[in-house]
């Protein structure tokens, strides 16, 4: 890490206070951005946005809102420009499917995961583009799935949620190259986070026991064989937000510990 990589870079980060919304964020910080968290958990959001300030005094802006609504995304991006006069990188970390069996998905579970993940980005990406593409600069970063290139047990609504994630950086990659505006994706495997452990922890003694055989399954995907890290993925976002990352657009970076391999 280096806190020249980003010196005088702004970066937007939504479903900034996830845990890996976060660790992209504070990956960020400690690299010289000054960063603006996006996210509509109010009570999370203030914690951590507290945290990082005190990290990156001076560098650090939290915005609430509901990002699948065109709207606040709109006013995420005003409240970036307004604060920081400009927006370099935007990180489209919002997301978090249902991750169920197919057939156990209700209409509200379906739209909850397609609001989340696509519909968050796109709005973002929207608002975002018009500001980058006046300074003739930006590093759009879309985090999306391995599982959408792997197939993964329970995924597939989550999939169609995220395929749109990886397939819409493509387009725009091609569309806005000639602005100074690179479009990627990092796409994580299994990642673990110390709060998906203490739900996993807190549960009852069958929700523990599916989910053991569901990351047993997963392991057997992962040549590696174990989970990878937010600062892995992190790792990698910052790497393709970065002016080091010019000539790479339009691509999936994937962190997945060798689950897919072309």
């Amino acid at each position: 890490m280096t806190a020249e990589r980003f010196a005088d870079r702004v970066a937007l980060v939504t479903g900034g206070a996830s845990p890996i919304g976060f660790g992209i964020a504070s990956r960020l910080a400690a690299d010289g951005a000054a960063v603006v968290l996006g996210d509509f958990d109010r009570e999370r959001l203030q914690l951590l946005g507290a945290k990082l300030e005190a990290e990156a005094p001076g560098r650090v802006h939290t915005v609430l809102g509901d990002l699948s609504r065109r709207e606040d995304a709109a006013a995420l991006v005003d409240a970036t420009t307004g604060r920081f006069g400009r927006l370099d990188v935007l990180v489209n970390c919002a997301g978090g499917g249902v991750i169920r069996p197919t057939p156990d998905h209700t209409e509200e579970t379906l739209r909850a995961t397609v609001d989340r993940n696509l519909w968050t980005t796109l709005n973002c990406t929207l608002e975002a583009l018009p500001v980058m593409s006046a300074a003739g600069y930006g590093r759009i970063v879309n985090v999306g799935a391995e599982s959408v290139r792997n197939g993964l047990f329970r995924h597939a609504i989550y999939n169609a949620a995220k395929g749109g994630v990886h397939a819409v950086a493509t387009g725009l990659a091609r569309e806005y190259a000639e602005h100074g505006i690179t479009v990627n994706v990092v796409a994580p495997a299994w990642i673990t986070t110390p709060e998906a452990e203490a739900r996993i922890a807190a549960s009852s003694e069958a929700e523990r026991a599916d989910w053991a055989a569901f990351t047993d399954q997963i392991r057997s995907t992962i040549p590696m064989k174990r989970p990878g890290t937010v600062a892995e993925v992190a790792a990698a976002v910052a790497f393709v937000a970065s002016e080091e990352a010019s000539y790479i657009t339009g691509q999936t970076i994937s962190v997945n510990g060798g689950s897919s391999m072309l």
